[in-house]
């Protein structure tokens, strides 16, 4: 990657590496309000979503990234009681609140996972992390294109990436959607991307990241009915669920393939139409 005086950077990324991992939350939701904090078996979706990544064996140090507004000390308060790391920011510029989360904890190697994603494997996030250690890339993940189910979402980078994009990206979606500018300036950065072994493509089809109520819903039917028999259930235990009862997966069928993207098609360039729905 290009330092900012555009000296290339040359970087390399072994397993003594200082990884954390950030994932950011806020209360706010246009449309579904406080989604984080719905009850899902006892607890809130937050407090599943973190113990779905501390399962995570490559996780480094976990903290959740809050924004500075009064609503979200709540998120706050819930990390002090679960001795969780917190960092509060900019409630807009997701792409500095990440960076400085990171920086606070004097990260080498930053991963970013999103708070809406309490169906994540655990495994997914460390064969992500060690793909992107073992070939020293600036940014990885496994999102572009993306071939996992909707709601796995992983993406990894370097320090130095982050701290290049922070100072340089200027467009509101680079710094409301964090990673963008590193994803799309490949001639600047040294990008991977790890895809499902199984050479599926669910992206499109299996949804099981919150946005609506629909998708809580389902959320909710997985987690009764495999949290009781293995609180640490896999992808796999998902898919078997659903191949066993299909109708599960029509109850947030509506929302298949809506994400961000389709909010700024036209000046993402290495985003096809076909990697987002418009239904909203």
């Amino acid at each position: 990657m290009l330092s900012r005086d555009g000296k290339l950077i040359q970087k390399s990324y072994g397993i003594m590496k200082r990884v954390v991992t950030v994932i950011q939350a806020r209360t706010g939701s246009s449309r579904f309000p406080a989604k984080i904090l719905k009850p899902l078996l006892s607890q809130t979706v937050l407090y599943r979503m973190v113990e779905r990544v501390l399962g995570s064996a490559r996780k480094g140090e976990v903290v959740v990234a809050t924004t500075d507004l009064g609503e979200d000390r709540i998120i706050e308060k819930m990390c002090e009681q679960n001795g969780w790391s917190c960092y509060r920011g900019d409630s807009m510029d997701l792409l500095s609140r990440h960076y400085l989360a990171a920086k606070k904890l004097n990260a080498d190697v930053v991963v970013k996972i999103p708070s809406d994603c309490p169906l994540i494997d655990p495994l997914i996030i460390d064969q992500v992390i060690e793909y992107f250690l073992d070939n020293s890339f600036d940014y990885a993940s496994n999102l572009h294109p993306a071939s996992y189910p909707d709601g796995n979402d992983v993406e990894v980078m370097s320090m130095d990436a982050l701290e290049y994009s922070w100072v340089t990206a200027n467009r509101d979606f680079e710094r409301e959607h964090t990673t963008p500018y590193m994803w799309e300036n490949r001639d600047l950065f040294n990008i991977g991307n790890f895809t499902w072994e199984t050479g599926l493509n669910y992206s499109m089809s299996h949804r099981f990241t919150l946005d609506y109520p629909e998708d809580y819903k389902l959320i909710q039917e997985i987690y009764e009915r495999l949290y009781p028999l293995n609180p640490h259930f896999s992808l796999e235990e998902i898919l078997a669920l659903l191949e066993a009862y299909p109708h599960l997966l029509e109850i947030n069928a509506q929302y298949r393939g809506v994400n961000w993207y389709r909010k700024h098609i036209h000046e993402l360039k290495s985003v096809k139409p076909e990697e987002t729905s418009l239904l909203d």
